[in-house]
């Protein structure tokens, strides 16, 4: 894999569909497994949670209180971040079971892809506490409205191969 490449590629994503478009991609050439018919939902979830699959469901949640809770300084960052909650959700979409299996995977698919000091590395790892933007004390809880986006899956595929 050429990390310059996906890199660029990275860096021309416009939404969440471009992002898992490139997620799949990688996926492929790295693993040679893909999946289709995913949804991606966009959820206040606690802070602790960044995303989840529902395992045998067809839907990604991505937390977008999360998401607002972070100071990103880049579209880069930005995408790259969205880049490893995809694919960590992605690669449980396909079967991978044990969370430290897949959080091993991210982090070498990651590397691999765009580089040891690339931002989607690096968050495959953790993110770093200086990015997290102090919340207020009261969190309201009782959003839980799911909010679907459109555009997501744009594959044809309608199998786990």
């Amino acid at each position: 894999m050429n990390p310059k490449n996906f890199s660029k590629q990275l860096d021309k994503c416009r939404d969440y569909g471009d992002l898992f478009e490139l997620v799949k991609m990688i996926v492929r050439k790295k693993l040679g497994r893909e999946r289709a018919g995913l949804m991606l939902y966009l959820g206040n979830l606690p802070l602790h949670i960044g995303a989840f699959h529902g395992v045998g469901s067809n839907g990604i949640v991505i937390n977008k209180r999360l998401l607002n809770s972070i100071s990103f300084s880049s579209s880069t960052e930005i995408n790259s971040y969205i880049f490893t909650l995809l694919l960590h959700e992605y690669l449980h979409s396909l079967g991978y079971m044990d969370e430290r299996q897949v959080r091993r995977l991210v982090y070498e698919i990651c590397k691999e892809a765009f580089g040891e000091d690339h931002p989607a590395t690096k968050f495959a790892i953790s993110i770093p506490k200086s990015k997290l933007i102090p919340s207020k004390p009261l969190i309201d809880e009782s959003n839980a409205e799911l909010e679907i986006v459109k555009d997501f899956e744009r594959s044809h595929l309608s199998y786990i191969g």
